[in-house]
């Protein structure tokens, strides 16, 4: 159940008042400004909130909508509202997924911190060749933000904000392979330093690990989107890229012949993960309100979906060669 407080002038009364028609709600006259307030099932909400915003003009200060959820409501009208309604999906309103998603655009000191951190564990596991300690460095990479909110505004056509996400994953990779090369380096001159079994692994180019990266992609996102917590969810995303970040600056320094596959590893990790947050976010029918916005939306998710997907078949394609 849903709490919908909206404000409006004079001015928009009446058309509310006509949207409103069938629906549950009190009002009051405050000053010169009306106050609706609206209880309707988590169902109704979007449908009910895209009506309200298309006839008052949320440019005027006094105009505004609300949206809470109250800890109960005893009325038998709801009562037998919530009975009678059909079962539909349940959906995160859109400004909601918004103010969730707004940090993962910015990169900041704790970010940086916390995915080096994880970096450097799982720099110790590949060196010892110790699988439990990179397993425990994924509790704390935050890779899964960016991603999320990268496939989040693709859907919803938000360009300069998804070009965002994408330069604070490049910068938190960036800083895994800089630390791990430059550890290496150190670690390498005090004791000389030879390939494990874990290392190795991950310098051997396979088309599965593309598409495993697609499937972790798609399930996290998705796992997240239901309210999943972060660090569950994101563990999947981290195992995808983290080790093998780490990896590409350990051979940076003691093979570095292994680099290019190293590499593309990572590429097509990062494309898959890429293309299943996207599936996922398509799945969950992630959207604008506005037709106008969801227009532009549809252009952007389309080019974009066209380029990552060509980009996601290009590494394939050179994965497979390589692998033969």
């Amino acid at each position: 159940m849903k709490k919908i407080v909206v404000h409006v002038r004079k001015d928009g009364y009446e058309k509310v008042k006509e949207v409103l028609e069938g629906v549950h709600y009190t009002e009051v006259l405050i000053q010169d400004v009306h106050e609706f307030t609206i209880y309707a099932p988590d169902e109704h909400l979007d449908d009910l909130i895209e009506k309200i915003q298309k006839v008052i003009d949320l440019r005027y200060n006094e105009n505004l909508i609300e949206v809470s959820t109250p800890d109960f409501v005893i009325s038998s009208r709801l009562k037998r509202a919530v009975k009678s309604i059909e079962k539909k999906e349940e959906k995160t309103p859109v400004e909601k997924l918004l103010d969730s998603i707004r940090p993962y655009g910015e990169l900041d000191l704790e970010k940086l911190a916390l995915t080096s951190i994880a970096g450097l564990i799982a720099l110790s596991g590949l060196l010892l060749n110790n699988p439990v300690i990179i397993i425990g460095a994924m509790l704390l990479s935050p890779i899964i933000g960016p991603i999320y909110g990268f496939s989040i505004y693709v859907a919803l056509g938000m360009v300069r904000e998804s070009l965002r996400c994408l330069g604070v994953l490049a910068a938190l990779l960036l800083s895994v392979f800089a630390l791990s090369a430059v550890a290496t380096f150190l670690i390498n001159l005090a004791i000389p330093l030879t390939m494990t079994g874990e290392i190795a692994s991950r310098v051997v180019v396979n088309p599965i690990y593309t598409l495993m990266a697609v499937l972790l992609g798609f399930a996290a996102v998705l796992a997240f989107n239901r309210g999943t917590s972060e660090v569950i969810a994101g563990v999947a995303i981290a195992a995808a890229i983290i080790p093998p970040m780490a990896v590409m600056g350990i051979v940076l320094v003691i093979q570095p012949l292994s680099l290019i596959a190293s590499a593309l590893l990572v590429g097509g990790q990062v494309v898959g993960l890429i293309v299943g947050a996207l599936l996922a976010v398509a799945m969950l029918k992630i959207r604008p309100r506005s037709s106008r916005d969801r227009a532009i939306a549809q252009r952007y998710l389309k080019r974009s979906v066209a380029l990552i997907v060509l980009l996601f078949v290009l590494l394939l394609w050179i994965t497979l060669i390589m692998a033969e």
